[in-house]
């Protein structure tokens, strides 16, 4: 019974490396007959080079782990503010109808046009590219626990007063296994939130990280260590969100079970 998903996977597998593959054939056929200037489109192996050479002998390791940095630390403060604020109002009607008008004029606030508050507060700083991640990363998070709260079988919270639960082992042993998928699936939102504005922030603060490398090769006309910087960008969102969705699957086997 096993042997046709996993024969799915691996077909699917297949098609995407194709489709990758097919990708960078026509990246290489576009630069090779120059339909674009080589000085905005190198070709794939030029980009390689520049990437391998950044990440053995030059500052791009450095300067990659100084992104991811500020994407899990912005990510992991947006998850568990939202987390927790979002289960205090989900739980609670009362809460809701007190919270939800300020969270609506809030929510479509775009992060990128409050980084000059940001950076009126706290200035050119890692605090202020942090502050403007969490910002932008909190509102799926924030959200979706709510909805996830809110959408709680009410049955359940009766057999919960029937037993003499408190509110935290209501909340801990009921209403967050329920709203799990919920939550979980605002903070791959939130993930991918937090790597852009990562970027951004260090594109505008001039912080040390891919953003700042992206720009300054992009204003002295190195393509490719532009694109060796994008390339890298790439990566990190597809690694993040593979292991992102294995601890989701992992997490939510027993709904796997069920089905």
């Amino acid at each position: 019974m096993t042997a046709l998903p996993t024969l799915n996977r691996i077909g699917w597998l297949l098609a995407s490396i194709g489709v990758g593959l097919l990708f960078i054939a026509l990246w290489y056929a576009v630069a090779k007959a120059r339909l674009v200037s080589p000085v905005f489109l190198p070709g794939p192996e030029r980009a390689w080079d520049a990437l391998v050479y950044g990440l053995t002998e030059g500052d791009l390791r450095e300067k990659t782990w100084a992104t991811i940095e500020r994407m899990l630390y912005g990510w992991l403060l947006a998850s568990l503010v939202g987390i927790l604020l979002g289960a205090l109002i989900g739980v609670s009607q009362a809460a809701r109808a007190y919270v939800e008008p300020t969270l609506e004029f809030l929510r479509p606030l775009p992060a990128s046009a409050m980084m000059p508050v940001a950076i009126a507060i706290l200035g050119l700083t890692d605090a202020m590219v942090l502050a403007v991640i969490a910002f932008g990363a909190l509102w799926p998070m924030l959200l979706a626990t709510v909805h996830g709260f809110a959408a709680v079988e009410p049955r359940l919270y009766q057999v919960s007063r029937a037993l003499g639960l408190s509110r935290r082992e209501v909340i801990w042993k009921i209403a967050l296994p329920s709203a799990m998928p919920d939550i979980l699936a605002g903070m791959r939102v939130g993930l991918t939130i937090a790597l852009i504005l990562a970027v951004v922030g260090e594109m505008l603060a001039s912080r040390p990280g891919l953003g700042q490398a992206i720009l300054l090769a992009a204003r002295s006309f190195q393509s490719a260590d532009l694109y060796a910087g994008v390339i890298l960008l790439g990566a990190i969102g597809y690694v993040s969100g593979t292991l992102l969705s294995a601890v989701e699957a992992h997490l939510l086997r027993w709904r796997n079970a069920h089905t």
